[in-house]
Protein backbone atom coordinates (compact mmCIF):
# COMPACT_ATOMS: atom_id res chain seq x y z
CA UNK A 1 0.00 0.00 0.00
CA UNK A 2 0.88 3.27 -0.98
CA UNK A 3 0.97 5.85 1.76
CA UNK A 4 1.33 10.05 1.25
CA UNK A 5 3.46 12.82 3.62
CA UNK A 6 2.59 13.53 6.84
CA UNK A 7 4.15 14.81 9.44
CA UNK A 8 1.59 15.14 11.99
CA UNK A 9 -1.54 15.38 10.72
CA UNK A 10 -4.45 13.41 12.66
CA UNK A 11 -6.21 12.87 9.50
CA UNK A 12 -3.42 12.59 6.91
CA UNK A 13 -2.13 9.12 5.84
CA UNK A 14 1.26 8.37 7.11
CA UNK A 15 4.65 8.45 4.52
CA UNK A 16 6.69 5.57 4.07
CA UNK A 17 8.35 5.98 7.06
CA UNK A 18 7.92 6.02 10.74
CA UNK A 19 9.80 7.60 13.71
CA UNK A 20 11.27 5.20 16.47
CA UNK A 21 11.58 7.89 19.04
CA UNK A 22 13.16 4.98 21.37
CA UNK A 23 15.66 6.44 24.06
CA UNK A 24 16.12 10.02 22.76
CA UNK A 25 14.74 11.55 26.19
CA UNK A 26 18.30 10.19 27.77
CA UNK A 27 20.48 12.24 25.54
CA UNK A 28 24.32 12.56 26.16
CA UNK A 29 23.76 9.10 28.33
CA UNK A 30 22.32 7.44 24.82
CA UNK A 31 26.17 6.75 24.22
CA UNK A 32 26.55 4.79 27.55
CA UNK A 33 23.62 2.74 27.22
CA UNK A 34 25.29 2.39 23.41
CA UNK A 35 28.45 0.62 24.89
CA UNK A 36 25.95 -1.32 27.65
CA UNK A 37 24.51 -2.88 24.92
CA UNK A 38 27.04 -3.95 22.77
CA UNK A 39 28.66 -5.42 25.39
CA UNK A 40 25.75 -7.27 26.44
CA UNK A 41 24.70 -8.32 22.77
CA UNK A 42 27.93 -9.82 22.25
CA UNK A 43 27.68 -11.60 25.53
CA UNK A 44 24.75 -12.94 24.51
CA UNK A 45 25.79 -13.84 20.73
CA UNK A 46 28.64 -15.78 21.92
CA UNK A 47 27.11 -17.55 24.70
CA UNK A 48 24.21 -18.62 22.62
CA UNK A 49 26.96 -19.63 19.87
CA UNK A 50 28.96 -21.67 22.56
CA UNK A 51 25.70 -23.21 23.50
CA UNK A 52 25.08 -24.42 20.22
CA UNK A 53 28.96 -25.52 19.11
CA UNK A 54 29.46 -27.54 22.31
CA UNK A 55 25.94 -29.55 21.56
CA UNK A 56 26.79 -29.87 17.47
CA UNK A 57 30.53 -30.93 18.70
CA UNK A 58 30.18 -33.39 21.68
CA UNK A 59 28.07 -36.85 20.49
CA UNK A 60 27.28 -37.30 24.24
CA UNK A 61 25.23 -34.30 24.27
CA UNK A 62 23.26 -35.73 21.00
CA UNK A 63 19.92 -36.09 22.84
CA UNK A 64 16.62 -34.75 22.68
CA UNK A 65 17.13 -32.42 25.58
CA UNK A 66 19.87 -30.85 23.93
CA UNK A 67 18.53 -30.83 20.38
CA UNK A 68 15.88 -28.29 21.44
CA UNK A 69 18.16 -26.46 22.98
CA UNK A 70 20.33 -25.57 20.08
CA UNK A 71 16.66 -24.78 18.45
CA UNK A 72 16.00 -22.40 21.64
CA UNK A 73 19.82 -20.74 21.61
CA UNK A 74 19.28 -20.37 17.97
CA UNK A 75 15.81 -18.23 18.75
CA UNK A 76 17.63 -16.20 20.98
CA UNK A 77 20.46 -15.41 18.63
CA UNK A 78 17.35 -14.31 15.80
CA UNK A 79 15.19 -12.49 18.55
CA UNK A 80 18.27 -10.45 19.49
CA UNK A 81 19.71 -9.72 16.57
CA UNK A 82 16.40 -7.97 15.06
CA UNK A 83 16.51 -5.25 17.65
CA UNK A 84 19.67 -4.22 19.27
CA UNK A 85 21.49 -4.02 16.21
CA UNK A 86 19.02 -1.24 14.67
CA UNK A 87 18.76 -0.10 18.25
CA UNK A 88 22.51 0.45 18.66
CA UNK A 89 22.66 2.59 15.31
CA UNK A 90 19.55 4.83 16.55
CA UNK A 91 21.09 5.66 19.36
CA UNK A 92 24.16 7.03 17.32
CA UNK A 93 22.28 9.05 15.06
CA UNK A 94 19.29 12.13 15.60
CA UNK A 95 17.11 10.33 12.33
CA UNK A 96 15.95 7.52 14.15
CA UNK A 97 13.52 6.61 10.71
CA UNK A 98 12.28 3.32 10.13
CA UNK A 99 10.41 2.31 6.63
CA UNK A 100 7.30 1.18 6.83
CA UNK A 101 9.02 -2.26 5.06
CA UNK A 102 11.43 -2.50 7.39
CA UNK A 103 8.88 -2.01 10.53
CA UNK A 104 6.71 -4.63 8.92
CA UNK A 105 9.88 -7.11 8.78
CA UNK A 106 10.98 -6.72 11.85
CA UNK A 107 7.51 -7.06 13.84
CA UNK A 108 7.32 -10.38 11.44
CA UNK A 109 10.78 -11.81 12.67
CA UNK A 110 10.03 -10.59 16.62
CA UNK A 111 6.21 -12.09 16.54
CA UNK A 112 7.38 -15.26 14.93
CA UNK A 113 10.36 -15.95 16.91
CA UNK A 114 8.23 -15.24 20.17
CA UNK A 115 5.42 -17.69 18.93
CA UNK A 116 7.64 -20.51 17.74
CA UNK A 117 9.56 -20.05 21.34
CA UNK A 118 6.14 -20.49 23.38
CA UNK A 119 5.84 -23.60 21.47
CA UNK A 120 9.43 -25.08 21.62
CA UNK A 121 9.05 -24.42 25.60
CA UNK A 122 6.04 -26.75 25.60
CA UNK A 123 8.26 -29.08 23.57
CA UNK A 124 11.18 -29.44 25.79
CA UNK A 125 8.56 -29.79 28.85
CA UNK A 126 6.94 -32.47 27.15
CA UNK A 127 10.22 -33.79 26.85
CA UNK A 128 11.36 -33.73 30.74
CA UNK A 129 7.65 -35.08 31.17
CA UNK A 130 8.89 -38.06 28.98
CA UNK A 131 12.25 -38.46 30.77
CA UNK A 132 11.25 -38.46 34.37
CA UNK A 133 7.53 -39.78 33.97
CA UNK A 134 7.99 -42.66 31.26
CA UNK A 135 12.05 -43.67 31.03
CA UNK A 136 11.87 -47.26 29.60
CA UNK A 137 10.35 -45.24 26.63
CA UNK A 138 12.17 -42.10 26.30
CA UNK A 139 14.07 -43.23 23.17
CA UNK A 140 10.54 -44.78 21.30
CA UNK A 141 8.53 -41.44 22.40
CA UNK A 142 11.02 -39.21 21.89
CA UNK A 143 13.01 -40.73 18.57
CA UNK A 144 15.18 -37.84 16.12
CA UNK A 145 11.95 -37.84 13.93
CA UNK A 146 9.72 -37.08 16.98
CA UNK A 147 11.35 -34.75 17.87
CA UNK A 148 12.27 -32.81 14.81
CA UNK A 149 8.57 -32.99 14.16
CA UNK A 150 8.26 -31.23 17.29
CA UNK A 151 10.75 -28.41 16.49
CA UNK A 152 8.96 -28.27 12.62
CA UNK A 153 5.43 -27.77 14.23
CA UNK A 154 6.49 -25.12 16.38
CA UNK A 155 8.31 -22.83 14.02
CA UNK A 156 5.07 -23.71 11.86
CA UNK A 157 2.91 -22.67 13.65
CA UNK A 158 4.67 -19.53 14.79
CA UNK A 159 5.20 -18.52 10.91
CA UNK A 160 1.42 -19.42 10.04
CA UNK A 161 0.00 -17.41 12.54
CA UNK A 162 2.17 -14.39 12.87
CA UNK A 163 2.50 -14.06 8.95
CA UNK A 164 -1.42 -13.98 9.30
CA UNK A 165 -1.67 -11.71 11.96
CA UNK A 166 1.23 -8.90 11.05
CA UNK A 167 0.05 -8.99 7.52
CA UNK A 168 -3.22 -7.84 8.98
CA UNK A 169 -2.09 -5.28 11.03
CA UNK A 170 -0.02 -3.56 8.15
CA UNK A 171 -2.79 -3.86 5.44
CA UNK A 172 -4.32 -0.70 7.90
CA UNK A 173 -4.37 2.57 7.03
CA UNK A 174 -1.74 4.58 9.36
CA UNK A 175 -2.10 8.12 10.14
CA UNK A 176 -1.90 11.26 12.52
CA UNK A 177 1.85 11.62 13.77
CA UNK A 178 4.36 8.57 12.83
CA UNK A 179 5.91 8.47 15.99
CA UNK A 180 6.08 5.52 17.28
CA UNK A 181 7.44 6.04 21.42
CA UNK A 182 9.31 2.62 21.48
CA UNK A 183 12.97 1.19 20.12
CA UNK A 184 11.39 -1.38 17.86
CA UNK A 185 8.01 -2.23 16.17
CA UNK A 186 6.02 -3.98 18.91
CA UNK A 187 2.72 -4.87 18.60
CA UNK A 188 0.69 -2.31 20.90
CA UNK A 189 2.58 1.03 19.57
CA UNK A 190 1.89 0.25 15.83
CA UNK A 191 -1.60 -0.98 16.07
CA UNK A 192 -1.93 2.53 17.56
CA UNK A 193 -1.06 4.00 14.56
CA UNK A 194 -3.45 2.94 12.89
CA UNK A 195 -6.55 5.64 11.82
CA UNK A 196 -9.21 2.93 11.64
CA UNK A 197 -11.50 0.84 13.76
CA UNK A 198 -9.05 -2.13 15.20
CA UNK A 199 -11.14 -4.15 17.85
CA UNK A 200 -11.05 -7.12 15.21
CA UNK A 201 -7.50 -6.94 15.17
CA UNK A 202 -7.72 -6.99 19.39
CA UNK A 203 -9.87 -9.66 19.13
CA UNK A 204 -7.52 -11.72 17.12
CA UNK A 205 -4.46 -10.79 18.94
CA UNK A 206 -6.30 -11.71 22.10
CA UNK A 207 -7.15 -14.98 20.79
CA UNK A 208 -3.62 -15.59 19.77
CA UNK A 209 -2.55 -14.95 22.97
CA UNK A 210 -5.02 -17.17 24.29
CA UNK A 211 -4.33 -19.95 22.19
CA UNK A 212 -0.62 -19.97 21.03
CA UNK A 213 0.83 -18.31 24.05
CA UNK A 214 -1.36 -19.60 27.26
CA UNK A 215 -2.04 -22.49 25.32
CA UNK A 216 1.97 -23.47 25.81
CA UNK A 217 2.23 -22.06 29.21
CA UNK A 218 -0.98 -24.65 30.11
CA UNK A 219 0.92 -27.55 29.02
CA UNK A 220 4.03 -26.60 30.58
CA UNK A 221 2.28 -26.35 33.79
CA UNK A 222 0.18 -29.94 33.16
CA UNK A 223 3.32 -31.33 32.17
CA UNK A 224 5.50 -30.37 35.73
CA UNK A 225 2.18 -30.95 37.67
CA UNK A 226 2.93 -34.63 36.42
CA UNK A 227 6.73 -34.38 36.86
CA UNK A 228 6.52 -33.25 40.40
CA UNK A 229 4.03 -36.07 41.04
CA UNK A 230 6.50 -38.70 39.86
CA UNK A 231 9.15 -37.45 41.73
CA UNK A 232 7.81 -36.89 45.19
CA UNK A 233 6.86 -40.75 44.68
CA UNK A 234 10.43 -41.41 44.51
CA UNK A 235 11.81 -43.65 47.50
CA UNK A 236 15.30 -41.54 47.91
CA UNK A 237 16.19 -37.93 48.66
CA UNK A 238 18.64 -38.43 46.24
CA UNK A 239 16.43 -39.53 43.60
CA UNK A 240 14.28 -36.94 43.85
CA UNK A 241 17.36 -34.53 43.63
CA UNK A 242 18.52 -35.65 40.88
CA UNK A 243 15.47 -35.97 39.22
CA UNK A 244 14.43 -32.29 39.94
CA UNK A 245 17.95 -31.20 38.46
CA UNK A 246 17.19 -32.20 35.47
CA UNK A 247 14.43 -30.19 34.61
CA UNK A 248 14.90 -27.46 36.84
CA UNK A 249 17.04 -24.95 34.22
CA UNK A 250 14.30 -25.37 31.67
CA UNK A 251 11.96 -24.49 34.66
CA UNK A 252 13.85 -21.12 35.08
CA UNK A 253 14.09 -20.18 31.33
CA UNK A 254 10.15 -20.87 31.58
CA UNK A 255 9.47 -18.49 34.36
CA UNK A 256 12.11 -16.03 32.77
CA UNK A 257 10.18 -15.82 29.49
CA UNK A 258 6.74 -15.96 31.32
CA UNK A 259 7.36 -14.20 33.81
CA UNK A 260 8.65 -11.37 31.91
CA UNK A 261 5.86 -11.19 29.36
CA UNK A 262 3.28 -11.21 31.59
CA UNK A 263 4.60 -8.49 33.66
CA UNK A 264 5.01 -6.92 30.35
CA UNK A 265 1.51 -7.04 28.91
CA UNK A 266 -0.39 -7.74 31.78
CA UNK A 267 -0.17 -4.64 33.90
CA UNK A 268 -2.26 -1.95 35.05
CA UNK A 269 -2.27 0.85 32.22
CA UNK A 270 -2.69 3.16 34.95
CA UNK A 271 1.35 2.02 35.92
CA UNK A 272 2.59 2.12 32.52
CA UNK A 273 4.26 4.88 30.98
CA UNK A 274 6.32 4.95 27.83
CA UNK A 275 9.89 5.65 29.34
CA UNK A 276 8.88 2.50 31.65
CA UNK A 277 7.80 0.09 28.79
CA UNK A 278 10.72 0.86 27.44
CA UNK A 279 12.92 -0.02 29.72
CA UNK A 280 10.94 -3.83 30.57
CA UNK A 281 11.21 -4.40 27.07
CA UNK A 282 14.90 -3.63 26.73
CA UNK A 283 15.64 -5.96 30.00
CA UNK A 284 13.51 -8.67 28.05
CA UNK A 285 15.27 -8.37 25.01
CA UNK A 286 18.52 -8.47 26.30
CA UNK A 287 18.28 -10.43 29.46
CA UNK A 288 16.49 -13.67 28.18
CA UNK A 289 18.98 -14.34 25.64
CA UNK A 290 22.24 -13.60 28.12
CA UNK A 291 20.81 -15.99 30.72
CA UNK A 292 19.48 -18.72 29.12
CA UNK A 293 23.17 -19.81 28.24
CA UNK A 294 24.22 -18.96 31.63
CA UNK A 295 21.25 -20.85 33.27
CA UNK A 296 21.64 -24.29 30.80
CA UNK A 297 25.90 -24.17 31.35
CA UNK A 298 26.62 -23.29 35.33
CA UNK A 299 23.46 -25.75 36.33
CA UNK A 300 24.33 -28.39 33.60
CA UNK A 301 26.79 -31.28 34.56
CA UNK A 302 26.89 -32.36 31.31
CA UNK A 303 27.34 -29.13 29.37
CA UNK A 304 29.88 -28.46 31.94
CA UNK A 305 31.80 -31.53 31.40
CA UNK A 306 31.52 -31.07 27.42
CA UNK A 307 32.78 -27.50 27.88
CA UNK A 308 36.07 -29.22 29.53
CA UNK A 309 36.60 -31.78 26.94
CA UNK A 310 36.51 -29.61 24.43
CA UNK A 311 38.83 -26.91 25.64
CA UNK A 312 41.22 -29.87 26.70
CA UNK A 313 41.04 -31.31 23.03
CA UNK A 314 41.81 -28.18 20.97
CA UNK A 315 43.98 -27.56 23.80
CA UNK A 316 45.94 -30.85 22.58
CA UNK A 317 45.19 -30.38 18.77
CA UNK A 318 47.09 -26.97 18.89
CA UNK A 319 50.02 -28.60 21.41
CA UNK A 320 50.17 -31.31 18.59
CA UNK A 321 50.61 -29.24 15.50
CA UNK A 322 52.73 -26.90 17.18
CA UNK A 323 54.79 -30.57 18.28
CA UNK A 324 54.89 -31.48 14.50
CA UNK A 325 55.58 -28.06 12.44
CA UNK A 326 58.74 -28.53 15.19
CA UNK A 327 59.50 -31.76 13.65
CA UNK A 328 59.35 -30.79 10.09
CA UNK A 329 61.18 -28.01 10.74
CA UNK A 330 64.33 -29.56 12.44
Amino acid sequence: MTYSESDSGENETISDVFILVGFSYLNELQILLFLVLVVTYLVALMGNLLVILLIKLNPSLHTPMYFFLVNLSFLEICYTSSVVPQLLVHLLVEQKTITIAGCAAQMYTISIIGLTECCLLAAMAYDRYVAICHPLHYRTMLSAQACAQLAGASWIIGISVEVAQTTWIFSLPFCGSNRIHHFFCDLPPVLKMACTDTSKNKIMVLTVSVLFIMGPFLLITLSYMCIISTILKLPSVEGRRKAFSTCSSHLMVVTLFYGTALFTYLRPKSSSTPENDQMISLVITVAAPVLNPIIYTLRNKEVKGAFKKTVEKSIFSFKWRKQRMKSRVT
